[in-house]
């Protein structure tokens, strides 16, 4: 089974290096490569509405069982698939992907209260937030203040961070950098409310963030556990990477995303400082294949047959994107060159499924828990919406409306 698995891995990373040498011979523009991937998923997620039971939300698809998984509104992911539909609409104007949107946001509206998650700026500003920048409204800016202060909730002032998993055996105060994804929520509410509490909790959580989370080389461990009473670091770990030592590549992208957030929500230079040393990590890895698609965690010693992240690369895009808006010329221009590369790797079909199938995912070849053996080589909801999202905000600062 271990050298089925092995062989198998094998081929998937010849058949990927085969295809970056092909690509790379004749190249559109990218702004028509883009509109051309855009098109495709427009017609990817409305087959993928069709496939969808009601009530639930779209997690994965498994290409060798054919089995479609979905998750209710309390999971993590549950705010990728109407926020994928409305950067679609925003894109096509096609009613129907907005008329899905507000059907699901119905199953959704109740995790405004939902005081058991950190991860309510994924679930509700991905979502309602994308929802209220297109069409505006009260009902969705309260939707939005009541998530927040339910965020809020999880704030330990002694820790001086926000807390994401529960307690449990394993961890007491538990804080991943994934956390770093749902402070937007809190600058948001700031805003809106003129509360600078929410503020104060994204800041402090950021802070604190830098000074635990990130080794010398401005890599991140994925856990932080802390003494609820005391604030002392109790482990540092990577669950859901190759080792605690190692560099899981989401990570990576949830970081370098979080802090780009962190610069423009309060333009101080420290975060700049931080998205810029982890941009480098990531974009000059020693271990990064030629096509920006990085591979699962960038320490494994299994390189180069092991899996990629597809997921991890479409978060680094769309947050290199918005750092070489503030980033200096040179930095810029490195930034621009990473993320236009991933986009047209993603936008090849080494990466993305021929529509109407990959059970109506765009993506394929994400990997979500690999040493949980969780979503392996899959598409997933969130490796759709980042790339998406990329997309969108390339074409916007190429003047495309």
């Amino acid at each position: 089974m271990m050298l089925k698995k092995k062989l198998l891995v094998f081929s998937v990373f010849i058949s990927l290096g085969l295809s970056v040498c092909a690509q790379s011979k004749t190249e559109k523009p990218l702004l028509q490569v883009i509109d051309s991937a855009l098109t495709k998923a427009v017609a990817q997620y409305k087959y993928l509405r069709t496939q969808l039971p009601p009530n639930v939300l779209p997690k994965t698809w498994y290409p060798l069982t054919k089995k479609f998984e979905t998750s209710n509104s309390s999971w993590w992911c549950s705010g990728f698939y109407p926020g994928s539909m409305l950067y679609l609409y925003e894109y096509s104007h096609d009613t129907a992907l907005l008329n899905e949107e507000k059907r699901v946001e119905k199953i959704l509206e109740k995790e405004q209260y939902n005081k058991g998650t950190h991860d309510l700026g994924f679930m509700m500003y991905c979502s309602f937030g994308n929802a209220n920048r297109l069409m505006p409204s009260k009902e969705y800016d309260q939707i939005l203040l009541n998530s927040a202060k339910s965020l809020s909730t999880r704030f330990n002032p002694t820790v001086q961070s926000i807390q994401s998993w529960n307690a449990n055996a394993k961890w007491k105060f538990p804080v991943i950098i994934d956390n770093m994804m749902n402070l937007e929520l809190l600058f948001w509410a700031t805003k809106y409310s003129g509360d600078s509490s929410f503020y104060k909790i994204a800041v402090t959580h950021a802070n604190t963030t830098i000074k635990n989370h990130y080794r010398p080389d401005y890599s991140s461990f994925h856990v932080v556990d802390y003494d609820p009473a005391t604030g002392a670091v109790l482990h540092k770990q990577t669950a859901q990477g190759y080792a605690d030592y190692s560099a899981w590549a989401r990570g990576q992208a949830w970081g370098l995303y979080g802090f780009v957030v962190m610069y423009r929500s309060t333009k101080d230079k420290k975060y700049l400082e931080q998205a810029n040393n982890i941009a480098k990590f990531i974009t000059t890895n020693p271990s990064l294949p030629s096509d920006n698609i990085p591979f699962w965690d960038y320490n494994t010693p299994e390189i180069p047959a092991t899996y990629r992240d597809a997921s991890a690369a479409a978060i680094t895009a769309s947050a290199l994107l918005e750092l070489s808006k503030y980033a200096d010329a040179q930095k810029s221009a490195k930034y621009l060159a990473f993320a236009e590369k991933v986009i047209r790797s993603l936008s090849t079909p080494t990466y993305t499924a021929p529509i109407g199938e990959n059970g109506g995912f765009i993506l394929k070849h994400s990997t979500g828990h690999l040493p949980g053996n969780s979503e392996v080589d899959v598409p997933l909801s969130y490796a759709d919406y980042y790339y998406i999202e990329a997309m969108m905000r390339y074409r916007a600062m190429k003047g495309k409306k």
